[in-house]
């Protein structure tokens, strides 16, 4: 379960933000996450819900996840479509010669302070 350790880094990032902006409640973080990313978002906010309360300053945050489709490109017909669905092979023109253009992100968008 490496959510928890996903948790953690965001904490810690949390934290050291409100610090530097010396902000004394984190009301939300907002994560963007990609489809691919392996990230199960109910055991993150499981997670998230046991780690804010180890926090004064985050006991009352709440997580909002965004999730990012996975998005994979084909070489040869230059066409996108949906990384989930196909796999690696072109819907468009059966064609293997492709990579993903998003969906492995995981990213922090947003901190909400009160």
């Amino acid at each position: 379960m490496h959510e928890l350790g996903v948790v953690f880094y965001v904490v810690k990032d949390v934290k050291q933000v409100a610090e530097e902006n010396q902000v004394e409640s984190v009301a939300s973080v907002t994560l963007q996450i990609g489809e691919v990313t392996g990230i199960i978002p109910e055991y993150l906010v499981d997670c998230w819900n046991w780690a804010r309360k180890k926090e004064p300053e985050m006991e009352e945050a709440e997580l909002v996840i965004e999730q990012i489709d996975a998005v994979s490109f084909c070489e040869d017909c230059q066409q996108e479509y949906p990384t989930v669905q196909y796999a690696k092979i072109c819907p468009h023109c059966g064609g293997e010669h492709t990579y993903l253009l998003r969906g492995n992100e995981f990213l922090i968008k947003e901190i909400g302070v009160c």
